[in-house]
């Protein structure tokens, strides 16, 4: 913006110079011009009174004294003054006993006839070109070196005129860059014409908007824990008093991983608004723990759970709890939207940026469209899938959702490497 101003305010400067300075360029030759032929018509009316009225010795010296080469043509053939031959201009002056001024090839020619006793005499004189254009080159100097030096100062003040409206609006970017960096701190200091100013404010405002409401959210995420406690202790106890050890430790299980889910909401509420640190996680070990979990549960539905699982660690670019997260969302959604006795599988096979997670099961499947957060078919929030979605694109990697070869539904992350050091 600063470049297409300075070279708008150059344009328009330069069109109105050269509307002002050819013209008065033309008017300075034509009045150095005007200048030289009035001088030299001076001297010749000067001489005209003494062609008729003085001897030849007297005009002889009147015209030696002359500034200018003056050459009187007497009725009587003989040539005074400056020696030349007869021109046309003379010849025709003599003629018809008019006065002439004619441009010819060693200057500007000046004949003018006098009546005498003895006839019609011619008085001439040349104006050189090189006096008809004396000082018109450093007129034209000086109005080219004023031209610039205005063209330069236009510059100048465009280029300051510029710099106060493009620094407010490189402020706003530099504003607006810091606050997609989740730096919500960062505000615009107004500045510049009205409207700028007024754009800065509202920026400003809308940053100190968006920090209120993250303020509310946090609020209202601690205060979900804090409700969250007391039945959660709740169903500790009640495990406690469980006959089954196995069942009590199932639901203690069950409450824990509820907690630590709870416990992992406010930790990334309360770091929102400032730059997360990517962090990975031995894809194995979490996924592993995960399927072993969801076992139990499948045996007590009767589904069969096939795995395909590394022996070897498989480190990913995904948090251990978000990776977790998103493979319990895909887990429930096949509890969730498939009859008791369907099967499912589990593979995590490693590719050469990161590995590669699938969840399959043998049900009815469903449209790619329960990829979209808040869509579900089943009465449910329909939040699972977009969980799963986001732990794998955080990390750059992808979540697709295909059919499986049985027909049921096919999810597929396709997880991000652990970043190496430079």
């Amino acid at each position: 913006m600063r470049r297409r101003l300075t070279l708008l305010v150059a344009a328009t400067t330069g069109l109105v110079l050269l509307a002002f300075l050819v013209p008065l360029a033309v008017l300075v030759r034509q009045v150095a011009a005007d200048r030289a032929v009035g001088r030299a018509d001076n001297v010749v009316r000067a001489i005209v009174p003494l062609v008729g009225t003085s001897d030849s010795s007297e005009l002889e010296l009147s015209l030696s004294g002359a500034s200018a080469p003056v050459t009187v043509y007497l009725p009587d053939g003989r040539v005074l003054g400056a020696p030349a031959a007869p021109t046309a201009a003379v010849r025709l002056a003599s003629a018809a006993g008019q006065s002439f001024t004619v441009d010819g090839a060693a200057g500007r020619e000046i004949v003018v006839p006098v009546v005498t006793a003895q006839g019609t005499a011619v008085v001439r004189t040349v104006v050189p070109r090189a006096e008809l254009t004396r000082g018109v080159v450093k007129a034209w100097l000086v109005l080219a070196g004023l031209g610039v030096v205005l063209v330069l100062l236009g510059l100048l003040i465009a280029d300051r005129f510029a710099r106060t409206l493009v620094a407010p609006i490189a402020d706003l970017s530099a504003v607006s860059h810091r606050l997609a960096r989740a730096e919500l701190t960062a505000r615009a200091s107004p500045g510049g014409p009205p409207e700028i100013r007024e754009v800065a404010g509202a920026l400003n405002h809308m940053a100190a908007r968006i920090q209120d409401l993250l303020r509310h959210e946090r609020e209202q995420v601690a205060d979900l824990s804090h409700r969250l406690r007391t039945p959660l202790t709740a169903l500790r106890l009640e495990a406690e008093t469980l006959r089954d050890p196995g069942d009590a430790a199932r639901l203690a299980a069950a409450a824990d991983a509820i907690e630590r889910a709870v416990t992992a909401v406010i930790r990334e509420a309360r770091r929102r608004g400032a730059a997360r640190p990517r962090t990975g996680c031995d894809a194995t070990a979490v996924v592993t723990e995960r399927v072993a979990f969801w076992s139990v549960l499948a045996e007590d539905t009767d589904r069969g759970v096939r795995r395909e699982l590394p022996a070897a660690p498989l480190p990913v670019a995904v948090p251990a709890d978000d990776l977790a997260a998103a493979l319990d969302a895909l887990l429930g959604n096949v509890f969730a939207h498939t009859p008791d006795g369907t099967d499912f599988a589990v593979s995590l096979v490693a590719r050469p940026a990161g590995a590669v997670l699938t969840v399959s099961d043998a049900g009815p499947g469903f449209p790619e469209s329960a990829t979209r957060r808040g869509v579900s078919g089943s009465g449910s929030t329909g939040l699972g899938m977009d969980i799963a979605r986001q732990a794998a694109e955080t990390a750059g990697g992808t979540m697709r959702v295909e059919s499986g070869r049985d027909g049921g539904a096919r999810v597929v992350l396709e997880l991000a490497g652990p970043l190496t050091s430079p």
